[in-house]
């Protein structure tokens, strides 16, 4: 059948006849597949946009801050605001093998930094090694502050990207020299965020030293303004949040039921909500595009049961010369399977087409959309929208063939 070239142009020709009826029963088949694509293919902008709001960090993190009581325990009275100390991330390092990385920080605002005669008040973080191996940060040149760094208090000092640029211009600014409240520090590094959104602007204007330089060269005190830890392997971050939190209450003399006095954000159980989220985004769309599919479906099915109806006396004197009742199935299944196909393929082109051109003029334009970003149709929806088209021509054209194969040929005859 596939190869049969009469059977081939017979259906052309049957087509040719009722070029309106077909074109309009195509229409529909074309609607669905378009839909169905340019649907799913938006949905995964939004995905995309969204997930880029959580940057490049690690997703198995939480961030913890104290804040105040709600309840009396051991002679504290509610009200109370606990104030983390560095023997806290010491603890929680030696005491909760599901804690991987740790990395405290300690900020300090509006502090005077300068380059010779050139000077900006700038946010002056003190931090550890770690805090690199868990934010998303983007080196530009030299380094970070690393291990030694931190163990001999060392006056090094990583800049970010803008601070740089305006204390230095276009002079290259590793290895020389910064006063921060009148205290030098070699500058080892340029760093920013990987994605510049309102909420890492901070990091380009920051400047970062030693957490132990910071307690020695200030006097803040062995502080902690808040800290992130990240969950050792195979260790969901849902497992790791208790264990951090009863240990620092247990410490700070917290109520073990209380709410609050130990706050924290859980970025894993954020993630996993957001995917959740767009799991059933992605079933809906599904549906919505298939409900529209199946629209058109219905329509070359009752085209195809009103074409054999007319070609009844046809199918009757085939039948009466031999025709099995396979080859009239087949010529009525390829017939449906020709205009699914051809209709559906061109409503998959146009639907992708429409994608990718929406993505080319947001990136050529540079328009940015917080959570719409970079719509794409991916390669398991073009093959299920293919599979699809197989399908849908199959079951349009299952009921009209087993019809036509009912006939019966004395009757046609008669009928006719």
């Amino acid at each position: 059948m596939i190869f049969d070239r009469d059977n081939w142009q017979e259906i052309l020709s049957t087509i040719k006849k009722h070029k309106l009826r077909t074109g309009l029963t195509a229409l529909g088949v074309f609607w669905g597949i378009f839909m169905l694509v340019f649907v799913l293919g938006m949905g995964k902008g939004l995905e995309n946009g969204t997930y880029r709001g959580f940057g490049e960090r690690a997703k198995n993190i939480m961030y913890v801050w104290p804040s105040s009581t709600t309840m009396p325990y051991q002679g504290f009275q509610p009200g109370r605001r606990p104030q983390l100390k560095i023997e806290d991330i010491t603890a929680i390092k030696q005491q909760l093998p599901a804690v991987e990385h740790i990395a405290p920080r300690l900020s300090m605002n509006g502090v005077p930094v300068y380059y010779e005669d050139i000077g900006e008040q700038r946010e002056v973080r003190g931090e550890l090694e770690s805090m690199i191996n868990i934010e998303a940060l983007r080196l530009y040149q030299g380094r970070y502050i690393n291990k030694r760094d931190v163990e001999e208090a060392r006056k090094v000092a990583v800049l970010g990207k803008r601070t740089a640029d305006v204390l230095f211009d276009q002079a290259d600014p590793i290895g020389r020299y910064i006063r921060v409240q009148g205290v030098e520090f070699r500058v080892v590094g340029i760093f920013g965020p990987l994605e510049i959104k309102p909420w890492t602007e901070s990091d380009m204007e920051a400047v970062v030293i030693p957490l132990t330089t910071m307690y020695r060269a200030f006097g803040t005190g062995e502080r902690v303004d808040y800290f992130v830890c990240s969950a050792a392997e195979n260790v969901l971050v849902s497992q790791m949040e208790p264990e951090v939190r009863g240990l620092l209450k247990r410490r700070h003399h917290i109520h073990p039921e209380d709410p609050r006095g130990i706050g924290g954000f859980n970025l894993e159980e954020r993630f996993q909500s957001v995917q959740t989220l767009f799991t059933g985004i992605k079933a809906f769309l599904w549906f919505v595009g298939i409900g529209t599919l199946l629209a058109g479906i219905v329509g070359v099915g009752n085209i195809m049961l009103i074409t054999v109806k007319e070609r009844t006396r046809e199918i009757g004197i085939r039948k009466a010369l031999g025709a099995a009742p396979g080859s009239i199935i087949r010529m009525v299944l390829a017939e449906s399977v020709l205009i699914t196909s051809v209709s559906g393929y061109l409503g998959l082109i146009a639907g992708t087409a429409i994608v990718a051109g929406t993505s080319y003029l947001m990136r050529a334009n540079g328009v940015e959309i917080q959570n719409f970003y970079n719509p794409q149709v991916n390669l398991t929806v073009g093959l299920s929208a293919l599979i699809l088209l197989v399908l849908s021509g199959l079951v349009a054209g299952l009921i009209p063939a087993r019809h036509a194969a009912r006939i019966n040929p004395v009757e046609a005859l008669r009928n006719e």
